[in-house]
């Protein structure tokens, strides 16, 4: 698989967005999914370079998370700011992250990244709940590098 374009399909690409606008109506909480080819050795530092140039940073409460995928290098990060990583655990996104990575490793990745996403929604749910004032800070779909 050496392409990005042939990690997922449309209709499973489609099937994650509403994931995450599913995920979304739990939470205040902005969820976006990126997918590249590869992170050039650095996945943590790649996810950072992406959570800030995706403006993911401006949410109201900093509570922006980006799961990040380098397909090439079959490696994932699932990145939370920080306004979250102030109110939750150190071990806070381990559970999501073995849910995600046991369905990759199976080779169903779209499956592994709805989980993941329905997952955090119902995590940040806890710390931060929707209200009928939160909008939609960030886009829903898929970004692609």
């Amino acid at each position: 698989m050496s392409k990005i374009e042939d990690f997922l399909s449309a209709a499973e690409e489609q099937e994650i967005v509403e994931a995450i606008r599913k995920a979304e109506l739990n939470t205040s909480g902005e969820i976006r999914v990126h997918i590249e080819k590869t992170s050039y050795g650095d996945a943590p530092n790649r996810a950072l370079e992406l959570f800030h140039s995706l403006k993911m940073d401006n949410t109201k409460e900093q509570n922006g998370v980006l799961i990040y995928v380098a397909v090439e290098d079959r490696a994932f990060v699932i990145y939370g700011d920080k306004g979250i990583n102030d109110v939750v655990s150190d071990d806070f996104w381990d559970s999501t992250k073995d849910v995600i990575q046991s369905h990759f490793k199976q080779g169903h990745f779209k499956q592994g990244l709805v989980e993941g996403i329905l997952m955090s929604g119902e995590q940040l749910k806890k710390y931060f709940p929707y209200t009928d004032s939160d909008t939609n800070e960030l886009s829903d779909e898929i970004s692609k590098g």
